[in-house]
């Protein structure tokens, strides 16, 4: 009988039991239920799995699972939020996630029910759509933790956050918010973490922020302040992590600021600071990053010494003086380059620091040898040490640095020979010595650089011959062994060159060698100032890739063969060499004698014709010329007569600031162009307050333009003068005039992305930037594509029709040429209206319409962009052809990438590659493959 009761116990504790414990309240289950059926293509199916404890995303109490802790539908596409105040049915939740999605707006109820929980902790709604002003949070007094980055949420922020007694970490980089960076943060100053990068946030930063004695991270970087860091944040005890970057910060930094002992990342860069802090040896700083920055002095021999210290940037400064004796042993990344640093380098710094592994010494005055002593540096990956007076030979130290990637010596006063064992460098994937002073021949065991993708030996004194083995270089990408003395036999080059091949000014003879026909990857040949003779092979017009030829100062003769697409070809310095077009036509003696009569006495008569014509042409041009002139210069004086302005904002700031009047004085001015894309003339208005305007005419006599009805302009343009989003050029106001329209849009200072992308500035573009531009692109051009009414579609979008009010704040602009322009009124096909060459995806050159697809590749080119560094047409060849023929194989991704990017972590790398693996989508040659803009997004965020 005893037994028996037993066996009764052990079945319902371990049968029963189980079952009853595993039942979710009814009235949670029946909420989750019906939440499910309103969120259409969820993993949230009852039919599927009827315990919601089951479904994805969904954390229950165990082991009891009889109430639900935490939901997250992260990255599930929604974009209706009406069910959110349902789930705040649900008491005993801790936290909520619903980031990656496509909300644009929280309904009021959600706060007033979810703030009812107290034992909510955690609120997530980063990388939405969100937009409008921050709620307020007038409860949740158990919330730790509030996440909203990555929206673009706008206006000031004072008192909404106050209430929130509990909050530990605050996240709101990546929107629009404007004003004072907010001080009140919180009733209980509890604050730990405060996250309000990438905003754009004005004025000083408030002393107040000082006094949350918890806070460990602090990041107000890419927003516009001004003005010191305060003292206050001396008292910040706990810190960890101070990021200040991209601002308009001045003046010294706190001298106690790095004597936080807990401080272990200290990010300044892009600002206007003055001075060099000091530094306690003993503390526990890892990162400090002062770059871009005007300060000047000498460094500090403390400054490096720092116990803890891995990198360390100090680079595109004033600084002077020697570089530091001693470093410290934990330094893994030094970048000291683009300052005005003199004297030797130090021979005992590398030595005592076994870690280092990138070394940037670049452009500054230093003098003297390459110590051999920095061959004992084991882990060095990266030594830049371009652009300064170093003399001497090479040390054959160097070649003790195996792990070497990188190696840049150009624009020194360096001599001697390379280093017979140069092979040893068998990890190098770029190696540039050129312009130096080397002297005797290229090593053969250079071929033993199997990685090399650059290798870089122009204008140098080299002799003797191209080693036979260089062939071997299968990664290699670009050659140049250009102004040297190397002669004879060119052997057979790397098969998968492709940027350039140069051996000008050599001593090279001999016909142009048919070792060359095998480069069908090959962009850019020089072979100019040698002493080829012969004629020019039809080979060379069969290269497949070849956008530039340079075959200047030889001897060649005959004919130039015909190349099978356009290629740029440069023949002076040959008399002998002719165009086809340039040659004379042979006449067979058989008809020259019976035809001369009547050739002579044709030509006669023609040349009358002629001489009449040429007469009457020179006389019509000079008139011609003269009104144009007249008219040029009464364009300038004269600014175009307003027949109709409209504000089209509802911002007072921007209605009280722009002068219709004004503005047009500035467009009768060329001197005020700042920018020319294919269809519209941008133009910079300085305001009678100060503040500057673009100010975009577009052209009503082109017939392209669908101007005639001012009518339709005006309704169309009002219409997009009520979208609302950061990453899209909002039109403000416009004027119309006897042949133009005007469009008012905000100003940004950083110019289009292909100018800060292609230009002196590329330095400046680092992965988070890159990342950031290619998420506000997406985001814009998904809400276009999303537009309730009708999508808005791109006719050019470009590179140059990104405009940056931040290295880090794409706008898309022109978007109003899909509703003015008619593609059926161009005079050529679609291809000459509906975008520019690089961005044009294939299948426009034969449909009429431009589509969302069209769109995405155009989108999938920018990203290509971003990710390689090169323009969207490089070298004559388009980008996302070249991408595409060298993503077939896998091991090549990562030659694809911009070098000076991707070699800084390898977390950046990955990152790029998968980034990588959407663009590769969006230029799909078939427009049905390539993914819609809300899922590009998605994968581009997640």
């Amino acid at each position: 009988m005893k037994s028996s009761i037993y066996g009764i116990s052990f079945f319902f504790l371990f049968c029963i039991f189980p079952l009853v414990a595993g039942q979710l309240a009814s009235n949670q289950s029946n909420t989750m239920i019906t939440v499910s059926h309103q969120l259409a293509n969820s993993s949230w199916n009852v039919e599927k799995e009827q315990n919601p404890c089951l479904w994805e995303g969904v954390t229950c109490n165990a082991p009891h699972n009889d109430s639900i802790l935490s939901l997250s539908l992260s990255g599930f596409g929604l974009s209706n939020s009406s069910f959110l105040p349902l789930l705040c049915q649900i008491n005993s939740l801790q936290s909520l996630d619903f980031s990656s999605n496509l909300f644009n707006s929280i309904p009021v109820e959600f706060f007033n029910t979810c703030g009812e929980i107290d034992g909510l902790k955690s609120l997530n709604f980063s990388k939405n759509k969100l937009v409008g002003s921050l709620p307020t949070f007038q409860k949740f007094v158990g919330l730790e933790s509030l996440d909203l980055s990555f929206n673009s949420l706008n206006g000031s922020i004072d008192s909404q956050l106050n209430g929130l007694s509990a909050l530990k970490s605050l996240n709101l980089s990546c929107n629009s918010f404007t004003g004072s960076v907010p001080s009140r943060l919180g009733k209980s100053r509890v604050l730990e973490q405060l996250e309000l990068s990438m905003n754009r946030f004005t004025g000083e930063i408030a002393s107040e922020i000082g006094e949350h004695g918890n806070l460990i991270k602090i990041d107000l970087s890419e927003n516009h302040l001004n003005g010191f860091i305060p003292e206050s944040f001396v008292n910040l005890t706990k810190l960890e992590t101070l990021i200040l970057s991209s601002n308009q910060l001045h003046g010294a930094i706190p001298a106690g600021l790095l004597g936080i002992t807990t401080l272990q990342r200290f990010s300044a860069n892009q600002n206007n600071f003055v001075g060099l802090p000091s530094i306690n040896t003993s503390m526990s700083l890892k990162i400090l990053d002062l770059s871009y920055n005007k300060i000047a002095g000498r460094i500090l021999p403390q400054l490096l010494l720092g116990s803890n210290l891995q990198t360390v940037d100090l680079s595109y400064n004033m600084l002077t003086g020697p570089v530091p004796v001693n470093i410290s042993s934990s330094l893994v990344r030094l970048r000291l380059g683009s300052n005005n640093l003199s004297g030797p380098i130090p021979s005992t710094s590398f030595v005592s620091s076994p870690s280092l592994t990138y070394l940037e010494l670049d452009n500054n005055n230093l003098t003297g040898t390459i110590p051999p002593q920095i061959g004992s540096n084991p882990k060095l990956a990266l030594l830049n040490l371009a652009q300064n007076k170093l003399n001497g030979t090479l040390p054959d130290e160097l070649l003790n640095l195996t792990q070497l990637e990188v190696l840049k010596l150009q624009l020194n006063k360096l001599s001697g020979e390379i280093p017979n064992q140069i092979g040893r460098l068998n990890m190098l994937s770029v190696l540039n010595i050129s312009w130096n002073s080397l002297n005797g021949i290229i090593p053969p065991s250079i071929s033993n650089c199997g990685k090399l993708i650059n290798l870089n030996l122009q204008n140098n004194g080299l002799t003797g011959l191209i080693p036979d083995a260089i062939g071997n270089l299968k990664f290699l990408l670009e050659l140049r062994l250009g102004e040297n003395k190397l002669h004879g036999r060119i052997p057979d080059m790397p098969q998968k060159l492709q940027i350039s091949l140069n051996l000008s000014f050599n001593n090279f003879d001999g016909p142009i060698p048919k070792t060359l026909s095998e480069l069908n990857d090959l962009e850019v040949l020089d072979l100019s100032n040698n002493s080829f003779s012969g004629e020019v092979p039809d080979f060379l017009g069969t290269l497949p890739s070849l956008s530039q030829l340079v075959l200047s100062n030889n001897q060649l003769y005959g004919v130039l063969p015909q190349f099978i697409r356009n290629v740029s070809v440069y023949i002076d310095g040959n008399p002998q060499l002719h165009r086809p077009q340039d040659h004379p036509p042979v006449l067979s003696k058989k008809g020259k004698s019976v035809g001369v009569t009547i050739v002579i006495t044709f030509a006669a008569a023609v040349l009358a014709v002629v001489v009449v014509a040429i007469v009457f042409l020179l006389i019509s041009r000079r008139l011609s010329k003269v009104n144009e002139e007249q008219l040029q210069s009464l364009e300038v004086l004269s600014p175009p007569r307003v027949i109709q302005g409209n504000m089209l904002t509802a911002n007072g700031v921007h209605r009280s600031n722009i002068d219709f009047t004004k503005a047009m004085e500035a467009v009768a001015s060329p001197a005020n162009i700042v920018l020319k894309t294919r269809f519209s003339t941008y133009y910079k208005a300085m305001m009678p307050s100060g503040a500057s305007y673009y100010v975009k005419k577009l052209n009503w006599s082109d017939k392209i333009f669908q101007l005639g009805s001012p009518d339709k302009f005006e309704q169309e343009i009002e219409a997009l003068g009520k979208l609302s989003n950061s990453n899209i050029m909002i039109p403000l106001a416009y004027v119309l005039t006897v042949d133009s329209a005007y469009l008012f849009y905000e100003f940004s200072p950083k110019g289009t992305l292909y100018d800060i992308l292609h230009g002196s500035l590329k330095s400046s573009l680092d992965w988070a930037s890159r990342y950031s531009i290619a998420v506000g692109v997406a985001q814009g051009l998904a809400f276009l594509h999303g537009c309730t009414s009708s999508p808005i579609l791109l006719i050019d979008l470009s590179s140059r029709s990104i405009v940056l009010k931040s290295l880090k704040e794409p706008q898309v602009g022109d978007i109003e040429l899909c509703k003015v322009i008619d593609p059926s009124k161009s005079n050529g096909s679609l291809s000459t209206v509906a975008g520019s060459v690089g961005y044009i995806p294939p299948e426009y050159a034969y449909t009429m319409r431009v589509t969302m697809a069209g769109n995405v590749y155009s989108f999938g080119v920018v990203l290509l962009e971003l990710l390689t560094g090169k323009a969207a047409v490089s070298e004559g060849t388009e980008l996302a052809k070249w991408v595409l023929s060298n993503s077939v194989r896998p091991n090549k991704l990562d030659h694809i990438l911009d070098f000076s990017i991707s070699r800084t972590s390898l977390v950046v790398r990955n990152q790029m590659l998968a980034v990588l693996k959407v663009a590769l989508a969006c230029v799909s040659v078939t427009p049905e493959s390539r993914p819609k803009m809300k899922s590009v997004l998605r994968m581009i965020l997640n």
